[in-house]
């Protein structure tokens, strides 16, 4: 079979990048050539995200995108749409195969048995959440590792546990083979992922028992938590943070300032809790750097709940908000509620609360000023400048010319820069570390 052109898309999730980086490890280690997106390729692979309406847009977008660069490409949708939006999809002329979350790690065969002539149905794929590769294609710095799937929560505007399932967790063993082998093929930086990675458990293994076997493994890295639920966790699971290899950064989902609206969005948790994790990591660290997700424009959400989440906003210190407008879900309570708010409404709030998480992005990379950072290094550019992330979870570029890739320097930051998009710390590097 003469080689084959494949392009992916991912939206949405870094577990939806997790999956899409497996599948395509399969594709290239198989021989096929991966291009980018906009190029002409035999194969499209979209993995689709559709928990808000931004989300859905996005994913239709790259749906056509892919049907008029090649029409006679062989087109894969997959993804959290695929699951809430099958029907749709299969009126699309040109879609060749709609694939569930479950089947995903399956991509690679039904993709090469259609090319060998055997085409396979994509029902007929065994289902496994877990079924997936170690993601090695390439040589990068950070790699995901997928360890849970799936969500008990059922939050009154969520649509995942509907398109992800019930929360289900990845065999411990599994997981630190993956690692290992990632570490291995020379990745540095491990980031845990997943729907709900803080309700692991695995045999009696928890979320914090994993993160000590996977500390206790051999081999210069460091371990990233992504996105949490803040649910409460044990005195242990912040001590676990004094620990070299554990970066100081977690993004936990607060959604909104105000006790009425979460309780009304179905979270298990108060304003009051959540503040108490948030005295214990600054406490503890007080360089810690905390990032969040919040919803605006909840159904019934006032003028006063909106100034508490404001507050809150400040008051924590948040050094990013990830920002949703609110859009209704399909099947969810949330589309139910009276108290709809206007899109206008909605549009303003968002505005304000990315002002406020701008303001609070430059005050903390200004904490940071005259100390030192381990960056990893990922690339270097035509300026002479390497560039990659502190162990605090900030872009760093420091001069040097001669900077590997992939491997970590000491760098003692001296300056802000104001990039595209970001807030580019600058510093000197005092040495790299082996």
């Amino acid at each position: 079979m003469m080689i084959k052109r494949i392009a992916f898309k991912t939206l949405g999730c870094r577990l939806n990048q997790f999956e899409t980086d497996s599948v395509a490890t399969d594709f290239h280690s198989a021989g096929y050539e991966i291009v980018n997106f906009n190029e002409k390729a035999e194969v499209y692979v979209i993995n689709t995200c559709t928990v808000t309406g931004q989300g859905d847009h996005k994913s239709k977008s790259a749906i056509n995108h892919a049907l008029r660069n090649s029409p006679d490409a062989v087109i894969v949708v997959t993804g959290c749409m695929a699951e809430s939006r099958k029907d749709e999809l299969e009126m699309l002329e040109g879609i060749n195969y709609i694939v569930d979350n479950k089947r995903k790690g399956r991509i690679f065969d039904l993709v090469h048995s259609h090319f060998n002539g055997t085409a396979s149905r994509v029902e007929d794929l065994t289902p496994d959440v877990f079924g997936f590769s170690a993601a090695v294609r390439g040589l990068h710095t950070r790699n995901l590792i997928k360890i849970q799937d799936g969500c008990d929560n059922f939050c009154t505007f969520c649509i995942v546990p509907h398109v992800r399932g019930r929360a289900v967790s990845r065999p411990s063993g599994d997981v630190l083979g993956n690692i290992r082998r990632v570490l291995d093929a020379g990745y540095r930086e491990i980031v845990l992922t997943g729907v709900n990675i803080s309700r692991y458990n695995d045999a009696g293994i928890g979320f914090e028992s994993l993160i000590e076997k996977i500390l206790g493994l051999e081999g210069l890295f460091r371990l990233r938590i992504s996105s949490v639920e803040p649910d409460g966790f044990s005195k242990h699971f912040y001590h676990l943070f004094a620990h070299e290899k554990l970066c100081p950064h977690l993004h936990i989902c607060l959604q909104s300032g105000s006790d009425r609206i979460i309780s009304a969005m179905g979270r298990n948790y108060t304003l009051s809790a959540f503040m108490g994790m948030v005295n214990e990591l600054k406490g503890r660290y007080p360089l810690f750097n905390l990032t969040t997700d919040i919803m605006v424009g909840f159904p019934g959400e006032t003028d006063e709940d909106f100034r508490q989440t404001c507050n809150i906003i400040r008051d924590v210190g948040f050094s990013h908000v990830h920002t949703f407008k609110f859009s209704i879900r399909h099947g969810t309570k949330a589309e139910r509620m009276s108290g709809q708010i206007p899109g206008r409404i909605i549009t303003g709030r968002s505005r304000i609360i990315r002002e406020i998480s701008d303001a609070n992005k430059m005050a903390y990379r200004r904490m940071l000023l005259d100390r030192k950072q381990v960056v990893l290094v990922e690339k270097t550019d035509h300026n002479g400048y390497a560039r990659g992330y502190g162990e605090h979870y900030v872009p760093v570029a420091f001069l040097n010319q001669n900077a590997e890739n992939n491997r970590f320097y000491r760098v003692m930051l001296q300056g802000i820069r104001k990039g595209s998009g970001d807030m580019i710390m600058e510093g000197v590097c005092e040495g790299g570390l082996r």
